[in-house]
């Protein structure tokens, strides 16, 4: 068995889930103040990922450990030239997951109010953030041939190290592309999990923004020649029907195979290179430079084959068990009747 191919297919497998399951979190996380007018509708846009978003952070663990693990080199180089974006992720994870959890511990409507602010922006920036990473990893770093990271020293001195690749302009078409497949990914699944106006709005928001994204990926098409890409616009045009139909089970569906399909598009791009050097072919990280020795890939193998199996299991029984939808506390009321009582003797 090729270990080195498998376990970069785990990798990328990893990434696909992080990226697909977080995806539709960040889009609620900055759409829930956006389509929810009151506060009812916000706390009805937070509770459909309160009980799976700390669940779906996992697979970003499971992702760096298996990039670590199986192919160390590419870790090295991919974290120590994006080491300030990477902290700076973290701590919009930190921030975000505060937000979710403490913002019911308080009954106040300014405390929840803070909470929501504090979770459409940490959520905004991580969508922008994770974007302008796969940018980079399209565009690659300055790696030289021995391994390291050059950068001329900037205005912002030892700093641009690890800031100019965000400002490449991939990085920046990558950031924007986030935020707009999270808009579509969160749209979708509001309208799978809520009811009432919050439902109808996010479905409206869905038709009107997954065309636009489809027009986006078709135009990187042209510039970049990535047949993946055509997929991934596709499967947005599929959305949008879908949504406008109110099949949104499929809407859902195929957004998160959008999202799925432009990670594999990323990860492949240059494959057998998996982080191209900007600076000459001499510095590429490449899929069998990069991995373990062979005995390590097999000591992980054991170890994945006890592990990953059992992180699925409990996500999928954790998605069954949430799977009702959230009321959103203005959808249409029906009219009680009452039947008439017979009229009593002697009146």
């Amino acid at each position: 068995m090729d270990l080195p191919v498998l376990w970069f297919g785990v990798a990328v497998l990893a990434w696909v889930l992080f990226l697909v399951l977080e995806g539709f979190d960040f889009g609620v996380g900055f759409l829930g103040p956006l389509l929810g007018r009151t506060d009812a509708e916000r706390g009805a846009a937070v509770r459909t990922v309160g009980p799976v978003w700390d669940g779906n952070e996992v697979w970003l663990v499971a992702a760096i450990g298996v990039t670590f693990a199986a192919f160390p080199d590419w870790y090295a180089a991919l974290l120590s030239g994006l080491y300030l974006p990477m902290v700076a992720v973290l701590l919009l994870l930190a921030v975000r997951g505060v937000a979710l959890e403490f913002r019911g511990k308080h009954d106040s409507p300014r405390w929840r109010a803070r909470c929501d602010a504090a979770l459409a922006g940490s959520s905004l920036l991580l969508a922008a953030t994770w974007g302008a990473v796969l940018g980079v990893l399209v565009d690659g770093l300055a790696l030289a041939a021995d391994g390291e990271v050059h950068a001329g020293a900037g205005a912002l001195g030892g700093l641009t190290r690890s800031l100019a690749p965000m400002a490449s302009p991939w990085a920046v078409l990558g950031g924007l592309a986030g935020v707009l497949l999270a808009t579509v990914h969160g749209a979708t699944f509001l309208s799978l999990r809520t009811t009432g106006v919050l439902r109808a709005r996010a479905r409206r928001l869905a038709v009107a923004t997954a065309p636009a994204l489809a027009t986006s990926a078709l135009a990187v098409l042209l510039a970049a020649g990535q047949p993946a890409v055509a997929a991934a616009a596709a499967l947005l045009a599929v959305t949008a029907v879908a949504a406008w139909r109110r099949a949104e089970a499929l809407a859902f569906a195929t957004s998160s195979l959008a999202v799925a399909v432009a990670v594999v598009a990323v990860f492949t791009a240059h494959l057998p290179v998996v982080l191209p050097s900007t600076l000459s072919a001499a510095g590429h990280v490449t899929l069998r430079g990069a991995a373990a020795s062979q005995g390590a890939l097999e000591l992980i193998s054991v170890v994945g084959v006890v592990v990953l199996p059992g992180v699925v299991a409990y996500q999928l029984w954790s998605y069954w068990v949430f799977r009702g939808r959230v009321a959103s506390g203005h959808g249409p009321q029906r009219e009680r009747t009452r039947r008439p009582q017979p009229a009593r003797a002697g009146r």
